[in-house]
């Protein structure tokens, strides 16, 4: 009898590969092939790093950026972490409270990693990011979903939370403003999820990564800042990526109690050690330096997202609901499933409707299903006007060819 020496371990059986990173794979081959498409899929700014975050850097290499960091991070970056933090979040963050990772990825990895025995579950709030589920199942969790609805602005009923507790219950995640959705949760729906997260010994799992792209009538509240209570188990996830265009360089942060980031250390320091140093020396910069460029990036977005959301709006069949951050619009189009072709094929669902739009129109959009929205589609505008416009006359187009 012959074995397989590579046999896979059955945790990666639960695991779905990211739906996002799929349709951006596509897109790219389709492009290498020098197809002309115009892709709305990618989960990242489409400026450049500030000229002096890169300057911090370059000075860096004339320094001593050549060796490893402390697995946390560098300590001058951790205390301008925390003094960014505790402004941001209105609550006590010290740099013992803070743990440099690679991308905020890494830390939501370490952190539940480190808090979740088997059958420990997290309500995750849907749409969610593609990511949350998957990474509570390879932790040995279960996430557990709880929808909210476009009619309440995708904000979380806390009904609907309170019901989904159980005495397994280790957590709540909070992502706001939302990816793929934009949208800001409620101070109300907040409040509500602090005080349930209180009463039943939950610590708030905050994605805040979005936070800095807010645009006129979003509000966006920290949940920790709502009590001290609250902001005691709450863990802060954040980064540079999204708000200072450097999703390359890999540099997220987590804060919270000192006993879970030596935790996460732990498990970081046999995994990937520190964050690279030189990505460390302009983050720190980031956060020290002029944040002129970061309003800059919010304006054009937010002139980008309203020639976005004019244009799908203006789609039969399509219904938009305003984002009040990030940069993606997450559009209803189940109005639209069902219908066919030219060709003789029926549009099943949203992936098929997003296979449609990349082979007849040339779009590339992300199927709501990989965010646990079947019958949206999630489109970005981290991209130019022109893009804008002309991939969504084409999809217009497309959309008005079925029957």
């Amino acid at each position: 009898m012959t074995t397989d020496p590579f046999r896979l371990a059955s945790r990666l059986s639960r695991v779905t590969p990211s739906i996002t990173m799929a349709v951006t794979a596509k897109a790219a081959n389709l492009r290498a092939e020098g197809v002309g498409l115009v892709s709305y899929g990618a989960g990242e700014p489409d400026f450049d790093t500030p000229e002096y975050i890169k300057d911090a850097a370059r000075r860096g290499l004339d320094e001593d950026v050549s060796n490893y960091t402390t697995v946390e991070g560098l300590t001058s970056l951790r205390e301008a972490v925390a003094a960014e933090l505790r402004a941001a979040h209105q609550c006590a963050v010290s740099p013992d409270q803070v743990i440099v990772s690679c991308g905020a990825k890494q830390a939501l990895f370490n952190l539940f990693y480190a808090t979740l025995e088997p059958g420990d579950e997290v309500i995750i709030p849907a749409p969610y990011w593609v990511s949350y589920p998957d990474m509570v199942k390879l932790a040995g969790g279960e996430p557990v979903i709880v929808e909210t609805r476009a009619a309440d602005g995708f904000s979380p009923d806390p009904e609907r939370v309170r019901g989904a507790v159980t005495e397994r219950t280790r957590a709540i995640v909070v992502n706001t403003p939302s990816n793929p959705t934009g949208a800001i949760y409620s101070r109300a729906s907040l409040e509500a999820i602090g005080r349930i997260a209180v009463e039943r010994g939950l610590f708030i799992v905050s994605d805040d990564i979005y936070r800095s792209l807010v645009y006129p009538g979003g509000e966006y509240t920290s949940i920790a800042s709502l009590s001290d209570e609250i902001a005691e188990r709450t863990v802060l996830i954040d980064g540079v990526s999204k708000t200072y265009a450097m999703t390359g360089w890999r540099i997220g942060y987590a804060a919270g109690p000192t006993s879970l980031i030596k935790a996460m250390a732990k498990i970081q320091g046999q995994s990937t050690s520190g964050a690279s140093h030189i990505a460390q020396v302009a983050a720190r910069e980031a956060l020290l330096g002029s944040q002129e460029p970061v309003a800059d990036m919010r304006a054009a977005f937010d002139e980008r997202r309203r020639e976005m959301v004019a244009l799908l709006r203006d789609i039969p069949g399509v219904e938009c609901l305003e984002p009040k951050g990030a940069f993606y619009a997450f559009p209803d189009v189940s109005a639209l499933v069902g219908k066919t072709s030219a060709g003789g094929t029926q549009i099943a669902d949203d992936v098929a409707l997003a296979e449609y739009l990349l082979d007849e129109a040339r779009v590339a959009v992300v199927p709501g299903s990989g965010f646990g929205a079947p019958g949206f589609v999630r489109l970005s505008y981290a991209c130019s006007l022109d893009d804008i416009r002309t991939g969504l006359s084409r999809m217009k187009d497309a959309l008005a060819a079925l029957r």
